[in-house]
């Protein structure tokens, strides 16, 4: 079964479509959004709605001291927060994001939904998930990775030795696969670069993807979805890895803000109310 997504949806900042991010959850539990960086970073960076969006981040906006970086920060909140909204069908300004131990973002008080950011060169990347958790991670195609000799410090011994066995132009595309396909598991498992590349590691692309430890074996089972594509954005290629958490929960069909309610809380809130109201009437009666 696909959970990890169709193909990912390309967004703007004015004037989008989301109802193909709704179709995406509803038909894989799953969606994945693009965007420019130059579309969704803020024409005014101190304009009163740009404020009201990022919410609690704003000080942090604030306190970045590079404009480029400050408008990088600021795109890349604008496109998780409107994709979230539009998930739940409710207003970007209404989304409160939070950050765990490792910086991973979460949308407070939104559990049915998982989310995940990635943001290089020109490209703005968010996934979504109902299923559980999620990954997602992109780098240019064209990025060298290879002669730097990253693979020592990015590879398991058993990936390194497919990595010897391939012609010389396929190692290079090979790492950048890697590399996005680490990151995003990482996120998805909220560790980001602190769990060791090393320490796992994924077959050759020709195979079905799954996690596996450093001698090559399995590592993880079919909980686990992971996907690795080539997205054309403004004519720069990336390569775009997804990672997807099945819980084993099932996934939920409505997502809607205003209609996802716990049914143990919407119990107790009833019961509350329906005490208080007989307590007016008892004083009413007397």
């Amino acid at each position: 079964m696909n959970t990890v997504g169709g193909s990912p949806i390309g967004v703007t900042a004015d004037r989008t479509d989301w109802s193909p991010v709704r179709a995406d959850l509803r038909r894989y539990g799953t969606a994945v959004v693009h965007g420019q960086l130059a579309d969704w970073r803020p024409a005014d960076p101190d304009a009163p709605e740009l404020r009201a969006v990022l919410g609690r981040d704003w000080s942090r906006y604030r306190g970045i001291e590079h404009p480029e970086i400050r408008g990088r920060y600021a795109a890349s909140r604008r496109l998780l927060k409107h994709a979230a909204a539009a998930a739940l069908r409710a207003e970007a300004r209404d989304m409160e994001l939070a950050y765990g131990p490792t910086g991973r973002p979460c949308l407070r008080g939104c559990d049915q939904i998982d989310i995940s950011l990635s943001h290089t060169d020109s490209l703005l990347l968010v996934g979504l998930t109902t299923r559980g958790l999620i990954g997602v991670d992109a780098e240019r195609a064209d990025r060298n990775i290879y002669s730097r000799g990253l693979d020592r410090h990015m590879c398991t011994p058993h990936e390194r030795l497919l990595l010897s066995r391939l012609p010389e132009g396929e190692r290079n595309p090979h790492l950048v696969r890697l590399w996005t396909l680490k990151e995003a598991y990482s996120k998805a498992i909220g560790q980001g670069i602190q769990f060791r590349f090393t320490e796992f590691g994924f077959g050759p692309d020709n195979r079905p993807t799954q996690v596996n430890r450093p001698d090559g074996t399995a590592g993880t089972g079919d909980e686990w979805a992971l996907r690795t594509l080539t997205l054309d954005s403004a004519g720069t290629a990336f390569v775009v890895s997804v990672a997807v958490y099945d819980a084993g929960l099932g996934r939920t069909l409505d997502t809607e803000i205003t209609t996802m309610l716990d049914a143990e809380a919407a119990a107790a809130v009833q019961e509350a109310l329906d005490a208080e109201w007989d307590q007016w009437l008892e004083v009413f009666e007397q």
